[in-house]
């Protein structure tokens, strides 16, 4: 019987038959791990050799992450930008040229312009909403294409399926940031990527306790990906690796919270007289609405708003006595965040200038009434401060 998303959530990576009746599968601690016989070391002929390479218990979330995104299979990385690193460093070598999303995570960019740029790969930035224009770009050594979708603080929608037709014309791999959606709300293999990443770290974890990574390869680069990655050493801890299946259980639930608690507080913002624009994919007046509608199934609670100009003075006035949003450079956890961005620097192949500062909002499981409240509270104070 084929199941439905909410129940893969909960029943992939798991096996308690295999596990002595056991509902979630066991942590193993181990670097070293025995082999019964000369043959077997020689031939490798067991499933695990050695504790970097792989446990059940990474087995067991790389199998629920494989299956969530549609993939063929996946490797797990100490963090989402090791996961970028990895996946760039696996398909790139001297020579090639990247064709990389303006609206790209910032140290994703930071990677690009030191390490790749040092090792002679070609590194071009794109706007985010350039859609099947991206044939113009594409060169003979075109080797990646890496998306973002949405992008990071300014929330473009990419439009995948145009962009992934002229790359795979062209020969080159699309490789898709996905941590925004998670796989609960966006199908990057139905949409034409080859690699997909995520800062699961985020939504899948859930809980801002774990810092984790993970690429997800169908079957054309998942030789390359793996070579890759044990080329590079990366492995994970089996404690966080448990974290981050406990919480994949509970995604689809809070999900739906994070999405219907940001709509309500992005449209409560549309409507502040402080704010000028509220970028939230999910509202019928940003850009790529209608992208958005035709290609994912949700929306995260992850949006950012421009306020009119504003004082430092009063954006502080505002910002430092919030009472239930944090400032922190994360989001996925259970706790509402806010925090001030500035992208004047990290763009270059698209205007940067918004007319006044931008905050990133993400929206908690904490009441919806209660964020509303410590919002308006903190506009009161900017308002005040900036008078």
């Amino acid at each position: 019987m084929k199941q439905k998303q909410d129940t893969l959530i909960v029943t992939l990576g798991r096996d308690p038959e295999a596990n002595f009746g056991f509902v979630n599968p066991p942590v193993y601690h181990g670097s070293t791990i025995l082999h019964p016989t000369y043959r077997v070391l020689k031939e490798r002929a067991q499933p695990f050799t050695y504790g970097r390479r792989g446990t059940p218990t990474t087995v067991a979330l790389q199998e629920t992450v494989a299956g969530l995104e549609g993939g063929h299979k996946t490797v797990l990385t100490p963090s989402g930008l090791a996961a970028v690193t990895t996946a760039l460093l696996s398909h790139l070598k001297t020579g090639d040229h990247l064709l990389m999303v303006d609206s790209a995570y910032g140290p994703t960019r930071h990677f690009c312009d030191t390490v790749l740029k040092r090792n002679g790969v070609e590194v071009q930035y794109y706007a985010p909403r350039i859609g099947a224009g991206i044939a113009g770009l594409l060169k003979p050594n075109t080797a990646v294409v890496f998306t973002e979708s949405p992008g990071s603080v300014t929330f473009e929608v990419q439009d995948l399926p145009a962009i992934a037709k002229a790359a795979h014309a062209a020969g080159a791999l699309v490789i898709l940031d996905n941590t925004w959606a998670s796989p609960a709300f966006f199908k990057p293999f139905e949409h034409g990527a080859d690699i997909s990443i995520q800062a699961i770290t985020k939504y899948l974890c859930g809980h801002s306790d774990v810092m984790m990574g993970a690429i997800t390869a169908n079957e054309a680069t998942w030789p390359a990906t793996l070579a890759g990655h044990g080329a590079l050493g990366q492995c994970v801890a089996p404690d966080d690796v448990y974290l981050v299946l406990r919480g994949i259980r509970t995604l689809s639930v809070r999900l739906e919270r994070h999405m219907k608690t940001g709509i309500a507080l992005a449209r409560w913002l549309e409507a502040r007289p402080e704010v000028a624009h509220v970028i939230h994919p999910a509202l019928p007046s940003h850009p790529d609405h209608s992208i958005w509608k035709r290609d994912f199934t949700g929306a995260s609670g992850l949006f950012s708003i421009v306020l009119k100009p504003c004082s430092d003075k009063a954006l502080a006035a505002m910002l430092d006595h919030l009472e239930f949003f944090g400032m922190g450079f994360s989001w996925g956890g259970f706790e509402s965040l806010i925090v001030p961005q500035d992208i004047e620097k990290i763009r270059t192949a698209t205007s940067p200038d918004h007319g006044g500062p931008i905050l990133r909002i993400h929206a908690g499981l904490e009441d919806p009434a209660d964020l509303l409240a410590d919002l308006e509270a903190g506009f009161t104070r900017l308002t005040m401060a900036n008078g």
